[in-house]
This record gives C-alpha cells, sequence and structure tokens, in this order.
C-alpha cells in the first residue's frame, strides 16, 4: 500500500531521543489507520542515530551539510507520500495529529502547525514564554519547526525551505506557503488539536541569559539566521546533554 505521508526526522546524533520519537510515529500512524513511511535523514551523525532508525523500520537518507532547511528538504524530494510531516527528532506525535493532518491535506489545507509542549517545564518565565509563542503562532499561521505538515506538490512549487539560513527556515517557509496556498484558495495554518509534545532540552542545556542573548540577537539583527556563527544555539550542543536527558 503506497504511503498517504511522508514522516520526515532530520537527526544529528540523537540516539537519546529517536527511539521513542519513532515509535510514537508508528503506533500514532497504525492507530489512525494510515498508510506511512517513516525517513529519517541522517545529518552526519557519529552515534548511534543511524542503527536506531534502521531497527525502528525508518528509511534512512544521508544529508552531509549542518543546514536544518537543507535537512529538511533531502527528506521532502525522497519522500513518496502527497502529505508530507517535519518532525523534530525529540517530538512525538499522537494519532489525533496525523488524523488531522490528513483530513486537512485532503479538504482545503496546503499545509500548517500545531500547538506544542515540552514534557515537562518548570519555570513561570518558560511556561509564559510558550503560551505566548503558541498564541503568536496560531494568530500569524506560524508553524513550529517541531512539526510542520504540507502538500508535497506545494512543498516543491514553494522551492521548499529555504537553505540561505541556518536557523529560523520554518517561520520563512510558512510565510511563503501561507502566500502560496491563499493564491490558490487554500488554508495555511495552526491545527485546532492537543499539542504535539517535545523535549524542553534546550531550556536544560543553555542558561536563561544566553536563551536572552539569542532573542536579542535576533530582535537587533533579523538576519542573523544566514550566520552560522549566530545561530550556534541551534547546532552547539553541550557534552553534559546526553547525560541530562530530560524524561516525560
Amino acid at each position: 500500500m503506497s504511503p498517504e505521508l511522508s514522516i520526515i526526522v532530520p537527526a544529528w546524533n540523537e540516539a537519546d531521543y529517536l527511539a521513542d520519537t519513532l515509535k510514537a510515529a508508528r503506533q500514532s500512524a497504525g492507530q489512525a489507520n494510515i498508510p506511512v513511511e517513516i525517513i529519517v535523514v541522517d545529518n552526519a551523525s557519529t552515534d548511534a542515530t543511524r542503527a536506531i532508525a534502521h531497527d525502528h523500520g525508518a528509511r534512512v537518507v544521508d544529508e552531509p551539510e549542518r543546514r536544518i532547511a537543507r535537512v529538511r528538504n533531502t527528506g521532502a524530494r525522497a519522500a513518496q507520500a502527497p502529505g508530507l510531516v517535519f518532525v523534530d527528532a525529540d517530538t512525538r506525535v499522537q494519532a489525533i495529529h496525523l488524523e488531522a493532518v490528513k483530513s486537512r491535506l485532503d479538504a482545503d489545507w496546503a499545509g500548517g502547525g500545531a500547538p506544542i509542549a515540552f514534557y515537562r517545564i518548570d519555570g513561570l518565565l518558560q511556561r509564559r514564554g510558550l503560551a505566548a509563542w503558541n498564541a503568536l503562532a496560531r494568530r500569524l499561521h506560524l508553524a513550529a519547526g517541531c512539526f510542520v505538515f504540507v502538500r508535497a506538490d506545494l512543498h516543491a512549487m514553494a522551492g521548499g525551505f529555504s537553505e540561505k539560513v541556518y536557523a529560523g527556515e520554518e517561520i520563512d517557509y510558512s510565510r511563503r506557503l501561507r502566500r502560496l496556498a491563499r493564491h490558490r484558495g487554500l488554508r495555511f495554518a495552526v491545527l485546532d488539536t492537543p499539542p504535539v509534545v517535545s523535549s524542553a532540552r534546550k531550556l536544560e542545556w543553555f542558561r536563561p541569559w544566553q536563551h536572552g542573548l539569542v532573542l536579542l540577537t535576533f530582535v537587533l539583527f533579523p538576519w542573523a539566521g544566514r550566520f552560522r556563527r549566530l545561530t550556534w544555539f541551534w547546532y552547539r550542543r553541550p557534552t553534559r546533554a546526553s547525560s541530562n536527558r530530560q524524561k516525560d
């Protein structure tokens, strides 16, 4: 049976999270009775990422360049389904999300995103920040990078994710897809579902002042995403990260 959705998982050294993510995706597709293919894009991993992907029945494709937009596009080129779902390697989807994606793409949606939540979040500031993002994303029709879905033909028509940037590619992508959708009488929006759940690992890995520095950098210099040095937040992983993995 041909897949109706291609679930694309970019992965660089994701051995700590990938197995749970792939299990959740496979189980959710079964519960939703939706044929899927799962593609893991191995982004030059040096841990067991590739072996874990194979062990859980995923198709593995390689993308050596460390640029998340390019990794997502590589997965999309390998996909065979008419619907694409980009899921981060630490994000778990449920059947309700895949059901909603399938029904929307079969109707009048070009694509979209979903509300997001974290396995565990302790600080009031972090909770308010997450709530603010979800409200802003719904109002402005912005998909969070951990969960983006789109019709494959429209992804190709839009030229995929912009490979001019190292970070923030999902914001530009959402805006371009929304314009493309509008011209065709379609929608690009955030699903009205429970949140997809992702890890809060960056809250654990980096101190509040580092988060503030990143935010300030992008406020003062909106084109910061074009520079690898200024997007270190997305490409640096503390050596203690593996031992401090968050549990749900």
